[in-house]
Order: C-alpha cells, then structure tokens, then sequence
C-alpha cells in the first residue's frame, strides 16, 4: 500500500498535479515528510496539505479490525484448509488434526532420527482416497540429499494400508501421483520455484515436502549477509506459495553445534550455557537448529526428533494451539509409531534443547526383520 500511486486516490486535481510536478508520486513519498516540508516543497497552504495528507493516509492504511473478526476470517481459513492427518493420533489432536494447511511446518533433528521416514509417511497419506485418511492429491517432494526411497515408501504403506494395497494396481496409483524432484543447487531450486507454483494449481497437489531446507543452503559457496539474503528471499516465497495454495509445506532442517560465545535468543539460553560450560558431559546440548532465527520465525509448526538415553522423542516445540509436549516413538516396518499418545509437557530450556544422548546406538534401527537407515 505504501507504494500506491497518488494520482489514483482520488485527490483534487489541482493538488495532485502539484505532487506530480515534484516528483512525490507514492503514499510512501508524501507520508515521508511532515506537514510543513510539504507546505515548502509543494508551495501550497496549510490547510491543502493536511486535507492531501488526511485522504492519503486514509486509502494507505488499511482499515482496524476487531477480535471478532480476525476469529471469524481464521474459521473461515481453517475450514477452506484443514490438516493433513499424520495417523500419530496423539500429535494430531495435540495440532487440532495433523499438519495445518496454508503454513509452514518444520521438522528437525540430527541426522539419522526419522525425519526423511516422518516425510515419507506423509507423502503417502496425502496420496491415499479420502477413505483411507488421505486427501487424494498429489505430492511435491524436493529430494535434495536422494534420500527419498520408493521401496521404502511402499513398504510403509502396505504395512499401514494392508486392504488398499492389496487391491491390483493401486501401489502403482501411489507411486505415480507423487513427483520427485532432485535440485543439484539453490540457484537451481529458485528457477524451478515459479513452476512448482503453477503445478501447485495445476495439478491438485495436495502436499509439498522440501527434505532438506539446510542442505540446499548449505551447497552455496556463500556466507554472511549474502548467505541471509539469499535464505531471506526463500523464506518469503516458500511461505507465499503455502498461503496461496492451502497446503500443508513440510520442510526439514539439520542441526548444527552452537558457540558458546553465540547470542542467546531467549532468557533461559543463557542459563543453560552456564550448565554446559560446568557439565561436559552434556555435549548435546550444544546442538540447535540449522538456518538460524529468521527462519524460525518464519515457521508456524516446529516439530523436534531427537534422542535421549536411547530413546526417540517428537517434541512439539511450537505450535499457536498447543503447548510444548514429548512424544516418544519408533520406527517400525509400518514407519514412525508414538508408544503413547499421552505427551509429556515440556518446559524451559526442554522445549529447544536438541538432544543426540545414545543416539549412535539406534541409528539403525531393526525391527520386525526390517533393516534400513532411518533418516
């Protein structure tokens, strides 16, 4: 709105002709000055500047709005939307029914924890018939580290949907309505961004999935705010192209170790560093999430895999309709199973903390004969 042009609000001809003849032709110009370098620059009286200054700021702004109304315009959104459902039935009543729709929802963790057989899962419920739990859409799944596994895949959902992938050709149906693409850089996942936003439209894609958000970054050859902009730039478009569609966006982000002289984001930050430099032994606790603050400003769902004396957890870290919760889980030939659907409340420092205590130890995982690196 800052950028609107004055000669299309409607201001007396003979004032706007004045701005023109000064070159102030935006809202964001006229607003930039005060009434009395107005009354010098455009040479008109006191009284036609603040009339001028009142009709421009009126058509800039944009009109209040009351609670209510925000309320009604979210139920709205929220009924055009929905979730995606992740048949973990304690993390979906804990996010009002599964991944949100039209947001974006980050899933991160070390290496090796689940997030890749967390995705896979997903883009199988979004390809499945309403019947089943899906939503009878196609997926996008940018593949950056070709981890994506088609037998995996299919192995998770006869596992899951025994009954549907029984019946002749519907494993073929999955498969094909899930597109897989593999970019080589960020430059090349940029130019390809404008045709994922037609194909969202297109061609009924219902999920997209980004695995991973910090290996693209990662692969460029460039550092500080160069590194931020370009970050910055995709951050905006991914969260656009959620908006503009209604889909769920997942995307995943590795974790990196944090310096100790780094600049704590939150108050208790500086406590816990405090317990790190005196404890040695928690080194894990040195772990945060890749990509920085921005990004995690950017995204409305966090969800955390980490590991903690040997055991899995999914840490609902943020979310606007819940509060922090654990869940434990394993991998399972059937993909990732909660073993209860009771979370445990998280507080302080839990709730960011990123944990690989044991880890080593259950990175591969065997179970019911099923070898595989979960990642």
């Amino acid at each position: 709105m800052a950028n609107k042009l004055i000669n299309q609000m409607g201001l007396p001809k003979s004032i706007a002709n004045v701005f023109a003849a000064r070159n102030i032709t935006t809202a964001k110009e006229a607003l930039s000055l005060t009434e009395f370098e107005l009354m010098e620059v455009l040479d008109v009286s006191l009284a036609e500047v603040t009339s001028a200054i009142a009709r421009i700021s009126e058509i800039t702004c944009p009109p209040y709005q009351t609670v209510l109304s925000l309320m009604e315009q979210r139920i709205q959104m929220e009924h055009m939307g929905g979730h995606l459902s992740t048949r973990l039935k304690g993390l979906d009543d804990a996010l009002c029914g599964g991944i949100p729709f039209g947001v974006l929802t980050e899933l991160v963790g070390p290496a090796g924890i689940g997030k890749t057989q967390f995705c896979l899962k997903l883009a199988l419920l979004a390809s499945l018939p309403p019947s089943c739990g899906g939503v009878d859409g196609r997926v996008i799944y940018i593949d950056v580290e070709s981890k994506f596994s088609s037998t995996r895949m299919i192995e998770i959902g006869a596992k899951s949907f025994p009954e549907v992938f029984r019946t002749k050709g519907m494993a073929q149906e999955m498969a094909g309505r899930i597109l897989v693409l593999r970019p080589t850089s960020l430059s090349e996942f940029s130019e390809s961004l404008q045709q994922i936003k037609i194909s969202l439209l297109q061609n009924q894609v219902k999920l997209l999935i980004i695995d991973s958000m910090a290996a693209l970054v990662s692969g460029e050859n460039v550092q500080g705010a160069t590194r931020q902009h370009l970050l910055g730039w995709h951050i905006s478009f991914i969260k656009s192209l959620a908006e503009f569609s209604r889909i769920p966006i997942v995307v995943t982000n590795q974790v990196r170790s944090q310096n100790h002289d780094e600049v704590c984001q939150y108050y208790f930050q500086a406590h816990r560093r405090e317990r790190i430099v005196e404890n040695h032994s928690g080194y894990d606790s040195h772990l945060v999430a890749a990509l920085g603050i921005h990004w995690a400003h950017a995204v409305t769902i966090r969800l955390v895999l980490d590991a903690k004396s040997g055991k899995r957890f999914i840490k609902l870290a943020k979310s606007p309709v819940s509060p922090p919760l654990a869940f434990p889980f394993n991998i399972t030939s059937s993909g990732i199973s909660l073993l209860t659907d009771d979370g445990i409340e998280l507080t302080g420092p839990e709730i960011n903390t990123i944990h690989c205590e044991g880890h080593s130890d259950i990175i591969n995982f065997d179970a019911e004969r099923v070898q595989y690196e979960a990642t």
